[in-house]
């Protein structure tokens, strides 16, 4: 019993100065590695604030910026860990560490597929020089103001002032009509005149008055001018010209100040701007036999 006692507590001893010298062996290696990780950290904090402040200049989105600047601080710590591992000799962990990671990478990307497509489409929306803050667009059915641009979707404001709300991944995929790329827009205005009018004074009237009524118009010959149909009740045309604008707001108004001055210019003339008009003529009498309203009537 005292050999089994003193053998088993001459193994303990053994194996508590075998952790020990190991524990020692290791020492420099552990605080290598704890250097390594303080370093890393530093590092990553400087790193960041570095990475903010070159993804201001060409990003605006203050979430845009946040989002990368700690994309950035997270790759310099998982990159400080691993090699802290590789000095402490772990090979095998790192290995482990690694598969798992993959592995719930995997998982998470199958589980938030929809969530991730959104934010790689704000960074990439971000990025692109032809769509910025306060740009007017126009996409899937929906104008307006691009009031924002974040990780998960892309905000517009319509002139009505109601905000829309679309997925990043939406306006990725769809096409996109940026207004403000151009500082110039054309304005369409479909009209009619009685058939009575002379046409050729409408027209030089016409486009007389866009050029008296816009300073971007500088002749009346830059005014197009086309008759397009002899309608119902009126020979129609189309009026278009160019304007200084780049928003469909400053169009609208635009042309709302055109169709307003070319009516005063109609009346002042006495061209006639006719309606639709039905007549209905009965020229025929129609002759009912008595017998036939009787018949009518047993019916009803």
């Amino acid at each position: 019993m005292k050999e089994q006692f003193s053998t088993a507590f001459g193994n303990l001893i053994d194996k508590l100065q075998g952790w020990f010298n190991t524990t020692i062996e290791y020492i420099p290696n552990f605080i290598l590695a704890i250097l390594v990780m303080i370093t890393s950290y530093f590092a990553a904090k400087y790193i960041s604030k570095f990475v903010g402040k070159l993804v201001s200049k060409k990003i605006e989105q203050a979430s845009i910026k946040n989002a990368i600047a700690r994309v950035s601080a997270v790759v310099v710590v998982a990159l400080g860990l691993f090699i802290a591992l590789g000095v402490m000799n772990l090979g095998k962990a790192l290995t482990s560490l690694l598969a798992g990671a993959g592995v719930v990478g995997l998982a998470i990307g199958l589980a938030l597929q929809g969530t991730l497509a959104n934010t790689f489409a704000g960074l990439i929306l971000s990025f692109r020089k032809k769509i910025q803050i306060g740009d007017w667009v126009e996409t899937t059915g929906f104008a307006g103001e691009v009031m924002d641009i974040n990780l998960k979707d892309f905000t517009l404001k319509e002139s009505d002032n109601n905000i829309v709300v679309i997925p990043n991944k939406t306006i990725l995929e769809n096409p996109l009509k940026n207004y403000s790329l151009t500082t110039r827009m054309r304005v369409f205005i479909e009209c009619g005149v009685g058939y009575e009018s002379d046409l050729e004074m409408v027209e030089e009237l016409t486009k007389n008055v866009i050029a008296n009524t816009f300073e971007q118009v500088k002749y009346a010959n830059d005014v197009e001018f086309y008759y397009t149909e002899f309608g119902g009740s009126s020979i129609n045309y189309l009026c278009r010209f160019w304007i200084d604008a780049e928003s469909m707001l400053e169009k609208m108004r635009a042309k709302t100040k055109a169709i307003i001055e070319i009516k005063k210019a109609y009346d002042k003339e006495g061209i006639n701007i006719p309606f639709p008009i039905r007549t209905l003529q009965f020229d025929n009498k129609l002759s009912v036999k008595s017998s036939d309203l009787h018949q009518m009537a047993s019916k009803n």
